[in-house]
């Protein structure tokens, strides 16, 4: 029948959807729910350092690796020479001090079975990770220098002034523990409250078991010197962290739609809360 003026023409057919999903589309959805709970948990291979992430951890590491391998395969006669001639003792500051600064920190006491060298990797690879490799390689060199200096320059002094007889200025001093406990402080600044503190005070309450122990006095309170140094460093490590925030506006500024962008692609990759790279552990442990 012709349709008359006026008349409102038939709505054509539209299919309507299916009140239940289809088997394949349910796998997908909770696919999409389940991704960010994926992305917050911490990837285990994080916690060790690689060549791209952690440069500087990662070379220092290898670098400790061959040293500690050679002097295991090496007469004793030969290590026990190449340990004295490196070691931070007064007669050797006194004459050559950038070289043994620099070689007392490529030997590990114990080897790299001992609990310094786990301590060098783990707490230096969380380090670089989130305040990168200039500032963690500049804590180290800092906690070692300075603990070195602030140790043995009172034993000479001491001799001078025949408080320690002269055997004293050739005493064995080497290793990398104090570059470790001032990289334990700095690191403890970058962690959340509810582990900052216990991870200091517990590092301290085992520095000052040690140093009543009376084992080694004068490197036990190097250790603990260390760590002083190392939360001195905050300022330091936090520095990266404020400027990757970024303000409001301006070039560089880090605001508007560009920042809006940014912080959609960290959310989905669970790369907020922290330093740039920090990854699903930077929600675990940052602030």
């Amino acid at each position: 029948m012709p349709r008359q003026r006026g008349e409102a023409a038939p709505e054509p057919s539209v299919p309507r959807p299916p009140l239940f999903r289809s088997p394949v589309s349910r796998p997908r959805a909770l696919a999409r729910v389940l991704a960010p709970a994926r992305s917050r948990v911490p990837r285990a291979w994080r916690l060790f350092p690689t060549p791209t992430g952690t440069p500087f951890t990662f070379g220092y590491a290898a670098l400790l690796a061959v040293v500690s391998t050679t002097a295991d395969h090496a007469p004793p006669s030969l290590v026990h020479a190449l340990q004295q001639g490196s070691s931070t003792d007064v007669a050797h500051l006194v004459r050559h001090p950038v070289l043994v600064l620099l070689a007392s920190a490529l030997w590990i006491a114990g080897g790299v079975a001992s609990m310094y060298a786990a301590g060098f990797v783990l707490v230096l690879t969380a380090l670089e990770r989130r305040a990168g490799g200039l500032r963690t390689a500049g804590v180290f060199l800092l906690g070692h220098v300075v603990a070195t200096l602030a140790t043995e320059v009172p034993v000479g002094l001491s001799v001078l002034t025949g408080h320690l007889p002269g055997s004293s200025l050739h005493r064995l001093d080497y290793g990398i523990s104090f570059g470790v406990a001032a990289s334990v402080g700095a690191l403890a600044g970058l962690l959340g409250p509810w582990l900052r503190w216990p991870v200091l005070i517990g590092f301290a309450a085992v520095l000052t078991g040690d140093l009543i122990a009376f084992t080694d006095p004068l490197t036990d309170w190097g250790h603990l010197l260390s760590l002083a140094i190392g939360v001195s460093t905050w300022p330091l490590v936090r520095g990266r962290r404020r400027s990757g925030t970024g303000g409001t506006g301006g070039p560089g500024g880090g605001g508007g739609r560009g920042a809006a962008r940014r912080g959609r692609r960290a959310g989905a990759s669970g790369t907020s809360c922290g330093s740039p790279g920090t990854g699903g552990v930077a929600r675990w442990f940052l602030p």
